[in-house]
């Protein structure tokens, strides 16, 4: 076994060791999992998930012209999803363990979700009466 391989080892032991201290069981007990409730809880988040995309794609639909709409609500659209979503685990992961604190990893998507809001109330226009089909397009 080389150096990197004994050391990997060496790190397994101490981690597998370290959870066994901190309780952590050695597998998950399948007979433990609330099956009905878990489900429950999906259905619940599925359901919060639609009530939030039906009227995103109605705004954006509404906000940008027939002729630059794909472009301009697709970018937009995918950078917050995909860079601010999809690095949501990760980053919060990253303060959690930077700090300590288990709950603090929850100021990540609170400061996203206020500085969204904030820049939704500046620059988002209203829409109500805005023609959809300009002339020209």
């Amino acid at each position: 076994m080389d150096a990197d391989g004994s050391r990997r080892a060496a790190f397994e032991a101490a981690l597998t060791q370290a959870l066994a201290d901190a309780g952590y069981p050695a597998a998950a007990d399948p007979d433990a999992i609330n099956y009905p409730m878990v489900v429950a809880i999906l259905f619940i988040l599925v359901l919060y998930v639609t009530m939030v995309y039906g009227p995103i794609a109605a705004m954006l639909v509404e906000l940008f012209p027939t002729r630059i709409r794909y472009t301009s609500m697709s970018l937009p659209y995918h950078i917050g999803n995909g860079w601010f979503g999809g690095f949501l685990p990760t980053v919060s992961f990253a303060i959690v363990a930077a700090t300590g604190d288990i709950y603090s990893g929850l100021w990540y998507p609170v400061i996203i979700a206020a500085m969204t809001f904030v820049v939704g109330l500046i620059f988002v226009p209203e829409t109500k009466d805005r023609e959809l089909h300009p002339e020209g397009s």
